[in-house]
């Protein structure tokens, strides 16, 4: 496992935003095997493929290069690695960014699962105010120790592990009709 983790540092040194990338929507696809088995209940012989391949394609395209991209901006906005830094990141994060995010992600999945405009703008109505107060309850404490801890070129890696929780719930609330 050591020697695991000090390869995925050298690739991280060497193509951070590849990487980057490539850890999100692979985690972005667990999450969505972890809903389709786990929370939906489908078993394999009613797994939907095609759905994990479009969750990958939002983690893949969206996901890891918006995050990714998102958290050297963060950097750059609220200077520093204190405390008091952490929790004014954690703060512009889940002010600023993570209502944006959520539409678009939501948005995005309605799309690509073929919604109409109105029947998109119809789900996003149904279902943002529920994620986004699931977002608060799960977000900020990781954020806060995410923003203190850890280097900024692993922030989106960690965030995707926790993310695996996350992501299957938000496949699960992207693909509800």
């Amino acid at each position: 496992m050591a020697a695991l983790w000090r390869s995925y540092q050298a690739l991280m040194s060497r193509r951070p935003l590849t990487v980057q990338i490539i850890t999100a929507g692979s985690l972005v696809g667990v999450g969505d095997v972890v809903s389709q088995q786990l929370i939906e209940r489908k078993g394999l012989s009613n797994h939907s493929f095609p759905r994990t391949m479009k969750m990958m394609g939002i983690g893949f395209c969206f996901v890891g290069p918006v995050v990714g991209s998102w958290y050297k901006v963060l950097d750059k906005l609220v200077l520093g690695t204190t405390k008091s830094a952490a929790m004014k990141k954690m703060l512009v994060d889940q002010l600023c960014f993570a209502p944006c995010f959520l539409g678009a992600f939501l948005g995005l999945s309605g799309a690509l699962n073929g919604l109409t405009l109105e029947q998109n703008l119809h789900k996003l109505k149904r279902d943002y105010t529920d994620a986004l107060i699931s977002n608060y309850y799960l977000w900020p404490p990781v954020q806060i120790a995410n923003f203190y801890f850890i280097p900024l070129h692993h922030r989106l890696a960690v965030v995707q592990v926790v993310a695996v929780i996350w992501n299957s719930y938000l496949t699960w609330k992207a693909n509800q009709l």
